[in-house]
């Protein structure tokens, strides 16, 4: 139960000390199963990716994302990561410059996967159509394995709003590639502002380029005004 949780969990803004750390996390239980790694074949066997790792490096710097801490473990001096919430600040021009430097990437999996994520935030445009500077931007929710079902994912989108408040953000944002955390976000009062059907995201001879498996059937663009 959450309750439980709660006890037995600590929720802490995650600080340069804890970066590879979280990474250790992500290489365990993130980077090969989310949706979008899987079908492009990221990661696989346990095989990290750099420009993965440097993409959650980059939101981890902007001192917004969360980690939970198993408190037992913490009373003996352990960190020992049950969950962790990447957010990054969004800046107006940050996606088309992010699209920019993606050209240049030797990866063609990573690219396969961020040209999506990417050109899907370009044309459903939230800063027009919120006319904000910048947005709170949730990008990576990942929960250990054996930590799963406890309602740690739910405490670090409530922590998450926190933060995104107290910094004085008007919106939050998330990419939600799975049907799991597009039910959480939801659960927090996050709307979708558009969708793309991951079988409707082919190349030009009408291949998919992201054979995404069930259940997870497309992407959804999430808000939510605070």
């Amino acid at each position: 139960s959450s309750a439980s949780c709660a006890v037995a969990m600590e929720y802490k803004l995650i600080v340069p000390e804890h970066y590879e750390k979280v990474l250790e996390h992500l290489r365990r239980n993130f980077f090969a199963d989310e949706p979008l790694n899987k079908a492009a074949g990221l990661c696989q066997n346990g095989s990290s990716n750099s420009e993965l790792e440097d993409h959650c490096v980059e939101a981890m710097e902007d001192r917004m994302s969360l980690m939970a801490v198993d408190a037992k473990a913490a009373e003996q001096g352990q960190c020992k990561i049950a969950g962790v919430v990447l957010n990054g600040i969004l800046r107006s021009d940050d996606t088309a410059k992010a699209l920019e430097k993606l050209d240049r990437s030797g990866d063609a999996d990573y690219r396969k996967i961020f040209e999506l994520l990417y050109k899907h935030n370009l044309k459903h445009n939230l800063f027009e159509h919120f006319d904000v500077e910048c947005m709170f931007d949730v990008r990576i929710l990942s929960v250990d394995s054996g930590y799963r079902g406890q309602g740690i994912a739910n405490e670090l989108v409530r922590h998450s709003l926190a933060v995104a408040r107290k910094n004085g953000f008007r919106l939050l944002k998330a990419d939600a590639t799975g049907i799991f955390s597009q039910k959480i976000f939801r659960s927090h009062g996050f709307e979708v502002f558009s969708e793309q059907p991951y079988d409707k995201y082919t190349d030009e001879k009408g291949e998919i380029l992201l054979p995404v498996e069930a259940p997870h059937i497309k992407l959804q663009l999430l808000y939510k005004r605070i």
